[in-house]
């Protein structure tokens, strides 16, 4: 949704394979459908990422890095505000955790 769904539709009508990656796959899926009509590009395809779990940063880091062949551009934009204060299972904030920690570390991977 917002900022990152306009991104990808802008992406997409350039004809870029684009990774729409969300936590929720029913709202992803609908996402990708949208992108995929509006464009007709049909290289717009769902991971899922939980930004707030370094756990599945990491599975999306290495799945991409072992199913793509390049990655052009990353766009870190998903975050949260005014969560109530809560622990992951990993013993972090969640707040920080998905707004600064997850986004830094899938960056960090991607890197290589």
């Amino acid at each position: 949704a917002g900022i990152g769904k306009c991104v990808a539709m802008d992406l997409a009508r350039r004809n870029a394979r684009t990774i729409l990656a969300c936590r929720s796959r029913e709202r992803g899926q609908a996402a990708v459908e949208e992108i995929r009509a509006a464009t007709g590009n049909p290289a717009v395809v769902l991971r899922l990422l939980d930004t707030s779990s370094l756990a599945s940063v990491r599975a999306f880091a290495s799945a991409v890095l072992r199913e793509e062949p390049r990655l052009d551009v990353l766009v870190n934009n998903a975050g949260v505000t005014g969560l109530p204060f809560a622990i992951t299972s990993e013993g972090l904030e969640q707040t920080f955790t998905t707004n600064y920690l997850g986004p830094f570390l899938l960056t960090n991977l991607l890197l290589g």
